[in-house]
C-alpha cells in the first residue's frame, strides 16, 4: 500500500502561482512579514508530521477504536493517539492561526486550512480532536467575556485542553428549537446545566487534562424555539480542580472515524457560565459552525487526496489484460490497468475534482484572511461576502466529492479495494460522515439558496458574478473562456429562477437547492480551472523545466471542461423543473 505523501507541489501551485496568496496576505497589517520562506517551511514541517506521525496511526486507530469504561465513565483513545496528539500540540500546530494575545501564532487562516488538509488526509480521526477545538476558540474569541477568554483561551490554543460543540439531543438535530437541556441560574452567577447531548465529538477522552464544552441550553424564562437558546461554557474540571458533573454516557458505534470519540454526554447539574447574551446562543454557535463547516470541507478534500494516491499507485502496478490498442508492457504477461480508458476515466475524475476543489478551498480561505484584516472596509466587506457565500458550497461540494473520489478509488482497485489490506475501504467509511455532520449537505444547499443568495440584498452573489465576469472580459484569449462563460450564464439563469419562483413558493427553492449548489460549485471550479490552465500555459511559454507538471494541468483543465462541466446542462434543467414531480406524491404513494 502506498504511503500518504502530502501533495506539496500542487498545494504551492494553487497558493503561490494561481492565487498569488503571499502578495495578498502581505497587504494585511497582521501578515506583513508572512512570506514564501516562512510559509514553505511551515508546509514542509506539517507534511513531515502528517506523513511520519499521524498517517502511521490511521489504520491501527480504525481497527482498535475508542474504549469506554462504564465504571469510571472515561474514554481511552487508540494506542499511539496520545503521543501523536502530544507531538501535534507541542509542535505549535493547535496555535497556528490563533490570536497572539492568548498565545497563538497569528498566522493566516488559509495556511491553517492547508495544514488541515494534510492532517485529514493522514488521520481524520486524530485530527478531529484539535479541529473541533478551533471552533470553541473562535466562539470564545468573538463572544466570551474578557475573564472567560483569559481563563480558557491560552490552554485551548496551546492544545493543553480541547473543546467541544454540544448541540444535538436525542429528539433534535438540525431543528435546534427542540432543545430541552436546561440551565438554572445559581447565586454565584453560574448556571446548573441538566440534559443529554448526543454525537459529541471529543466529549470525553484521555488526550488532555481538561475538556471545555460549549453547550446550547434553555434558561427558565426562555421563549420557545430558536429564539430561546443560550450558549454556556461547561468545563470538565473546574478552576479548583474538582470534577464537574458532565459525564460521558457511552460511545456511538459508528461506520467510520472510529478513532474519534463520539460521545453521549450527560450534564447532571454541571456548573457552566453564559457566553454572550441570554437567548442569543444560536448566533454564538454559528461562529463555531461556520469555522467547522470549512474544516469539514477540508476533511473531504483530504480523504479524496489520500484515496487518489492509493488507487493511482495500485493502477500503476496491477497487471490485468492488454491495452485495447495493443500491448504496452511487452516484457510482462499483462499491462498495468492504468492503460485502460475506463480506469483512466475514474482516476482523472478524481484528479481534476481534487485539484479544482483545492483551488476553491484555498480561494475561500484567502478571502477569510482578507475579510478579517484588510485595511479597506469595502475590501473587507467584499471578501466577507465571498466567504459567507462560498462556505456552504465548500462544505457540501468538497465532502460530496471526497466521498465520490474515495468510492471511485475503491472501484479502480476492484476486490482489492474492498479489503482492509489497502486502507481505501476505511477512507470510504471515514468520509461518509462528512456529508452529514456540521449540517447535512442538504442543509448547506438550503442555507445557500435561503440565506446566502439574499445576503446584502443579493450583494454577495452579484459580487461573485462580477468577479468571474470581469476575469472573462480581461482574458478573452484564455483557454476555455467560452465554456466558463456558458456555465456562468447558466448559473445566473438558475439564480434568477430561484429569485422569482423561490420568493413566491419556498418549496420551489427547497426543491432546487441541491442541484443549484452543485451548479454553483462546478461553475466556480470551471473559472478556477481556466485560471490554472492560464498560469500553466504561461509557465510553459516561458520555458519552465517542469514541463510534465504544467502539461498535466493543461490536460486536466481539458478533461474537466469536456467531461465534467457538461453536468451543468442537466443541473440547470433540474433546478428549473421545480417542485412538481417531488411534491406531487401522496405519502401512501411512496410505498405503492
Amino acid at each position: 500500500m502506498p504511503a500518504y505523501r502530502a501533495p506539496l507541489r500542487d498545494m504551492r501551485f494553487v497558493f503561490d502561482e494561481v492565487l498569488d496568496a503571499y502578495t495578498h496576505l502581505q497587504a494585511l497589517p497582521s501578515q506583513g512579514e508572512f512570506g514564501a520562506d516562512l510559509g514553505s517551511a511551515i508546509l514542509d514541517e506539517a507534511a513531515r508530521l502528517a506523513e511520519g506521525v499521524l498517517a502511521p496511526l490511521n489504520s491501527s486507530g480504525d481497527k482498535e477504536g475508542c474504549h469506554y469504561d462504564p465504571a469510571t465513565r472515561a474514554v481511552k483513545t487508540p494506542a499511539g493517539f496520545r503521543e501523536g496528539y502530544r507531538q501535534f500540540a507541542e509542535g505549535g500546530w493547535t496555535a497556528l492561526a490563533c490570536p497572539t494575545e492568548f498565545g497563538g501564532q497569528g498566522l493566516p487562516h488559509v495556511l491553517n486550512m492547508m495544514v488541515e488538509e494534510m492532517v485529514c488526509s493522514a488521520n481524520l480521526s486524530l485530527g478531529m480532536y484539535p479541529g473541533l477545538t478551533h471552533g470553541a476558540i473562535n466562539a470564545l474569541s468573538a463572544h466570551g467575556t474578557r475573564e472567560q477568554q483569559e481563563a480558557y483561551l491560552p490552554k485551548l490554543i496551546s492544545g493543553e485542553w480541547t473543546g467541544t460543540m454540544c448541540l444535538t439531543e436525542p429528539q433534535c438535530g438540525t431543528d435546534l428549537g427542540l432543545i430541552r437541556t436546561r440551565a438554572e441560574p445559581q447565586a454565584d452567577g453560574s448556571y446548573a446545566l441538566s440534559g443529554t447531548k448526543i454525537w459529541i465529538t471529543g466529549g470525553e477522552h484521555d488526550l488532555v487534562e481538561n475538556i471545555v464544552h460549549l453547550v446550547l441550553a434553555r434558561l427558565p424564562d426562555a421563549p420557545a424555539g430558536v429564539k430561546g437558546i443560550s450558549l454556556f461554557l461547561v468545563p470538565k474540571f473546574l478552576a479548583d480542580g474538582s470534577r464537574n458533573p458532565a459525564f460521558c454516557g457511552g460511545l456511538e458505534h459508528k461506520m467510520g472515524i472510529k478513532g474519534s470519540a463520539t460521545c453521549v454526554m450527560n450534564f447532571e447539574g454541571a456548573k457552566g457560565w453564559l457566553i454572550g447574551e441570554p437567548h442569543k446562543g444560536l448566533r454564538c454557535m454559528f461562529t463555531m459552525m461556520n469555522s467547522a463547516r470549512l474544516m469539514v470541507g477540508m476533511q473531504g478534500l483530504g480523504i479524496a487526496e489520500n484515496a487518489y494516491q492509493i488507487s493511482l499507485g495500485f493502477a500503476r502496478e496491477r497487471l490485468q489484460s492488454r491495452s485495447l490498442s495493443g500491448p504496452k508492457a511487452q516484457d510482462k504477461p499483462a499491462d498495468p490497468i492504468l492503460v485502460h480508458p475506463d480506469v483512466r476515466r475514474m482516476l482523472l475524475r478524481q484528479k481534476v475534482m481534487i485539484e479544482g476543489s483545492r483551488a476553491l478551498a484555498y480561494f475561500t480561505g484567502l478571502h477569510q484572511d482578507i475579510a478579517h484584516d484588510h485595511p479597506d472596509a469595502e475590501v473587507r466587506q467584499q471578501a466577507d461576502d465571498l466567504v459567507q457565500l462560498l462556505t456552504p458550497v465548500v462544505k457540501a461540494f468538497l465532502t460530496d466529492e471526497g466521498f465520490a473520489c474515495a468510492n471511485e478509488g475503491l472501484q479502480v482497485m476492484g476486490g482489492s479495494g474492498f479489503t482492509e489490506d489497502w486502507g481505501i475501504e476505511q477512507l470510504v467509511r471515514d468520509c461518509r460522515i462528512t456529508r452529514i455532520y456540521e449540517g447535512t449537505n442538504g442543509i448547506q444547499a438550503l442555507d445557500l439558496v435561503g440565506r446566502k443568495l439574499a445576503l446584502g440584498g443579493g450583494r454577495a452573489v452579484r459580487g461573485f458574478f462580477q468577479l468571474v465576469g470581469e476575469w472573462l472580459k480581461a482574458n478573452p484569449e484564455a483557454a476555455h473562456v467560452a465554456k466558463v462563460d456558458k456555465a456562468l450564464r447558466q448559473l445566473q439563469q438558475a439564480t434568477m429562477w430561484l429569485a422569482t419562483e423561490g420568493m413566491k413558493d419556498p418549496e420551489q427553492a427547497g426543491a432546487a437547492a441541491t442541484p443549484y449548489l452543485r451548479l454553483f460549485a462546478l461553475t466556480a471550479l470551471a473559472w478556477l480551472w481556466a485560471r490554472m490552465a492560464q498560469v500553466a500555459q504561461a509557465k510553459l511559454d516561458a520555458g519552465s523545466e517542469e514541463k510534465t507538471f504544467y502539461s498535466a494541468k493543461l490536460k486536466s483543465a481539458d478533461f474537466y471542461m469536456t467531461r465534467t462541466l457538461t453536468e451543468t446542462d442537466g443541473l440547470l434543467a433540474e433546478v428549473m423543473a421545480g417542485k412538481a414531480s417531488l411534491m406531487a406524491f401522496n405519502e401512501d404513494e411512496f410505498a405503492a
